[in-house]
């Protein structure tokens, strides 16, 4: 079934919050997770504010990471009841996950 552009961007905007709030919280480590090109997770990232997600960089501009520190209206154990779901939606390779990042595919 193909979903429209809007719902896999909604998803895609939910499922990279949902993962840098796991600890898979840098640009490469989102690239590894969701096999996005950069400028795709990069501009993901900047999106979040669109939603009224607050997403922080955390330190250096290369070398940084992100923290979410505030979901506004959007439910966080929405997106992790419906995880499955959403990574159908948007075609990404299914990912063990622990507290600092990915363990594996």
């Amino acid at each position: 079934m193909k979903h429209s552009k809007t719902k896999t961007s909604y998803y895609r905007r939910l499922y990279v919050a949902y993962l840098i709030d796991s600890g898979i919280n840098t640009v490469p480590a989102i690239i590894e997770a969701t096999g996005m090109p950069r400028r795709t997770a990069q501009a993901t990232i900047n999106a979040l504010s669109e939603f009224d997600i607050k997403c922080d960089h955390i330190g250096a501009k290369k070398s940084g990471e992100y923290k979410v520190t505030n979901w506004a209206a959007i439910q966080k154990t929405w997106i992790k009841n419906n995880l499955q779901h959403i990574k159908d939606v948007l075609e990404y390779p299914q990912v063990k996950y622990k507290t600092e990042g990915i363990l594996q595919r």
